[in-house]
């Protein structure tokens, strides 16, 4: 799936610009592994699988300060395991959980309305 959308000018924003089952291109370059990404972050994210999913990965997204998780679980949607969760929880940070493709879409929108949201994204 192709995205089309304005890098912004700011820069340092990350935008998704295109998804597919192997890879997340942004507009800082073509990714092939499970990512971290946030309006001023581009990182490794540990999780291969969701059912790889901890608590301290969670931490690794709640230290962007972000008013809202997106959580990719993959081609395909699933539950994350509830401790996982359990940190967004406690902070009272919304946390929505969706297949990767639908959270790269989501991912945009939010950035484009300037929330602050953080995306784990699962390849």
């Amino acid at each position: 799936m192709k995205f089309v959308r304005d890098i912004p000018a700011d820069g340092a924003t990350r935008i998704i610009r295109g998804y597919d089952a192997s890879s997340i291109t942004t507009n800082d370059g073509v990714i092939t592994s499970s990512t971290l990404i946030a309006a001023g972050a581009l990182e490794p994210w540990p999780p291969r699988t969701l059912s790889e999913l901890t608590a301290e990965h969670i931490d690794l997204l709640l230290a962007h300060d972000p008013e809202l998780l997106l959580i990719g679980t993959g081609a395909k949607f699933a539950l994350p395991p509830q401790p996982a969760l359990a940190a967004a929880r406690a902070r009272r940070i919304g946390i929505e959980v969706m297949d990767t493709a639908a959270a790269c879409r989501t991912y945009n929108v939010l950035v484009g309305e300037g929330r602050r949201v953080v995306a784990g994204l699962i390849l």
